[in-house]
């Protein structure tokens, strides 16, 4: 029997151009041969559908939607679709997570998910109850079992999460499945995918039986899904792969255990561009943007955000806008219009040595009496934030922020100034890792995309004279190994230190101004999702703390 998993870019809310991309799937999948298509986890609705789910009617029309999916799929073909249903058990949350089976004309079966996710991005006990039914069912003699995303990160032997007393995996083999399924809408980040193929062979192995995984592709907000839905035989060995973040229906024999493997590159810089490229490219097209605009310092990091945009929307769809000051570098002019060249993207430059000279005039009574301090550096950055902003509004394109993780970890930008704009690309890049990427980039075999001498210079922000990074913060690569251990591994200073041998002082330095940071990343920008912890939906710190640890 052939499975066909339907590795879709679904839209949240979209549930009639989602049903249609489910109807087209199963159409083309029937085609070749499959009995049982199988979506991804909440399919109907799009992954994550937050708050929508408190919509009474979002969720009646969801519901309708598979009635309509029954009614319209060929007579031949099974199918099991992600969506909501209520909960009739008329206690708890109010609904459920659901698999729904589809076939001949019917809904026959629905399958409830066990567990519920609550950390980092997760947030499903705040609208789903949990089930504690046996998701099993036959079909053309098969006995099939089905598991819904977290469903399978808790079997004990290779458990991933440890996170719950429940383990709905006993109580499906049970029943002596000869196929277990599992819909997903896990999110990407760096190495996801090699732990989630070490975790369904294990189980696959253990248990004695094919795994078929089918996950969600596309971005969605600030989450990035990179597909790689997969199977694995009842030995443990991967039979099939669905491709890396684009579309693709994955074909599985069970009965012979036979499919396509498609190769991926899991190297940390191929993966990141390709979540960024796919990030980006899906949030313009699904708000509504078709061009991007950015500032270019001549800098590392807006090089690389060039960069992304170029290849997510297109060279032409992208604007560069030059704003030199009097503390500007000849050097860095040239490596922005190098860049443009390179790209191939549109450009305009703006001097802002006037519009500082009027800043200054207004301020000087405000300052009088003042040394001179950050506060007209922040100015220069908050006028070129004026400026891009101004330009996103007349000409409709999407501004994108060009700051990285290391700098919005400790504060290194402004607010109001470079961190102004509709989505942060590389937020969640350590400062690197950046380097790394554009590195990577320039030895595909596309020539020259980062100017070298980009690459090669010491980073600044260029607000005063001589303005190198490592005035203000220690070596990237000591800055990003404190903030990696404290934002993603969550140690306490005590055990940095152990780990490190850092200065306790530069340590506790870096703690501090992650800390009395926090206000201005409230307020930045939604940022593509990469590492196993980003500054967005996943991070929740107070801002009003005095907790040092």
């Amino acid at each position: 029997m052939k499975i066909a998993l339907l590795q879709l870019n679904l839209t949240v809310g979209d549930i009639e151009g989602n049903s249609k991309l489910i109807l087209d799937g199963v159409e083309k999948a029937a085609e070749r041969g499959a009995k049982i298509c199988v979506t991804s986890e909440l399919a109907i609705t799009g992954y994550p559908p937050r708050d929508l789910l408190l919509n009474s009617d979002f969720v009646s029309r969801c519901r309708k939607a598979v009635a309509v999916l029954a009614r319209k799929i060929p007579d031949d073909v099974a199918l099991i679709v992600g969506g909501v249903d209520l909960n009739h058990d008329g206690c708890g949350n109010p609904l459920r997570n659901a698999a729904w089976l589809v076939e001949r004309g019917s809904v026959p079966r629905v399958f409830y998910k066990w567990l519920l996710p609550t950390y980092d991005v997760f947030d499903e006990q705040r609208y789903f109850e949990p089930s504690e039914e046996d998701n099993f069912f036959v079909f053309d003699g098969i006995r099939i079992g089905v598991t819904i995303c977290e469903d399978v990160w808790n079997d004990r032997d290779d458990c991933v999460n440890n996170r719950y007393g429940r383990n709905p995996l006993p109580a499906i083999m049970e029943h002596k499945p000869e196929v277990l399924i599992n819909l997903s809408a896990s999110p990407f980040n760096i190495g996801k995918q090699l732990v989630r193929e070490k975790m369904l062979s294990a189980i696959a192995s253990k248990y004695k039986v094919p795994v078929v995984y089918a996950n969600q592709v596309g971005g969605n907000d600030d989450l990035v899904f990179d597909g790689r839905s997969c199977a694995f035989d009842a030995r443990g060995t991967l039979i099939a792969r669905g491709k890396s973040f684009e579309d693709d229906i994955v074909l599985i024999d069970v009965t012979n255990g036979t499919g396509k493997i498609e190769e991926a590159d899991f190297s940390e810089e191929s993966e990141a561009w390709n979540a960024m490229v796919t990030g980006l490219r899906d949030y313009t097209a699904k708000t509504g943007f078709k061009k991007v605009v950015l500032g270019l310092s001549g800098g590392i990091d807006s090089a690389l955000t060039a960069a992304v945009a170029a290849e997510a929307l297109g060279p032409k769809n992208v604007l560069g806008v030059l704003m030199p000051s009097p503390y500007s570098s000849k050097g860095s002019i040239d490596d922005s219009i190098t860049l443009v060249e390179n790209l191939g993207i549109n450009s305009i430059t703006i001097p802002i040595d006037d519009l500082m000279f009027n800043f200054e005039k207004s301020l000087a009574p405000a300052f009088a009496g003042f040394p001179e301090n950050v506060a007209e550096e922040n100015i220069q950055s908050r006028i070129r934030g004026n400026l891009v902003m101004a330009i996103s509004n007349k000409i409709g394109a999407l501004l994108v922020t060009t700051g990285n993780k290391s700098e919005l970890a400790v504060g290194y930008c402004t607010i109001y100034g470079d961190m102004a704009g509709g989505l942060a690309v590389i937020s969640d890049l350590y400062k690197t890792l950046v380097f790394k990427v554009c590195r990577w980039l320039n030895e595909q075999g596309m020539g020259e995309v980062i100017p070298v001498a980009t690459i090669e210079k010491p980073p600044s922000a260029e607000l005063r004279p001589d303005q190198k990074d490592e005035d203000s913060l220690p070596p990237y690569d000591v800055l990003d190994r404190i903030i990696e251990l404290r934002v993603e591994h969550h140690q306490s200073e005590v055990e940095i230190l152990e780990e490190t041998g850092f200065d306790p002082e530069m340590v506790k330095g870096v703690l501090r101004l992650i800390k009395i940071s926090e206000f201005k990343r409230k307020q930045a920008a939604p940022g593509l999702k990469i590492t196993s912890r980003a500054f967005g939906t996943g991070w929740r710190m107070p801002i009003a703390c005095r907790f040092t640890g």
